[in-house]
């Protein structure tokens, strides 16, 4: 990939925090195990912050999954496609998840986070802002748009640039 060294500073960072925030969650668990059935007397923050770990987690773990291009697709009709072809479907995917993050998760999850900053909602247990949970939706909509306009951008590029035998020859080695 030309665009790579765009893409792979992301990619470190959302694998760094996505490892330790793993970690805090793992740390959490077994300390509201451990207060719960040895000290008899349960932590009563562990369990939200497990909770919001997991959320942040999963959402950053998708926008991974989408820069590695290993989110789930049913490639029945797509697999025989080759040359152009296959560029042209490249495309119109990336566009479709580009069209989903901008409009689902940048803006509603920024509607979202504005309407519960503006209440001012906030957590039972840690009493924090339910909008720092919420922040993760915007943020993992901007990468995982920012990995679309990449690809985006990349078949564009092979698609003018690249004869179609380059192309099929660079799709196998991948």
């Amino acid at each position: 990939m030309r665009l790579q060294k765009f893409k792979t500073p992301i990619d470190r960072f959302i694998a760094t925090f996505s490892i330790l925030v793993m970690i805090g969650l793992v740390i959490c668990v077994v300390w509201q195990v451990f207060s719960r059935y040895v000290l008899g007397a349960p932590s009563t923050m562990t369990d939200e912050i497990a909770r919001f770990s997991m959320i942040w987690v999963g959402l950053l773990g998708a926008a991974y999954g989408v820069g590695a291009q290993s989110h789930l697709s049913i490639d029945l009709f797509t697999m025989n496609l080759t040359g152009k072809k296959k560029l042209i479907n490249q495309i119109f995917i990336n566009v479709c998840v580009l069209v989903f993050t901008a409009g689902a998760l940048i803006w509603g999850g920024g509607v979202l986070v504005a309407k519960v900053y503006s209440t001012g909602q906030v957590s039972p247990a840690m009493q924090i802002p339910m909008a720092y949970v919420y922040g993760v939706l915007p943020l993992s909509g901007l990468i995982m748009s920012y990995y679309s306009l990449l690809f985006i951008l990349e078949a564009v590029l092979d698609f003018f640039t690249l004869p179609a035998a380059a192309i099929n020859v660079s799709e196998e080695k991948a």
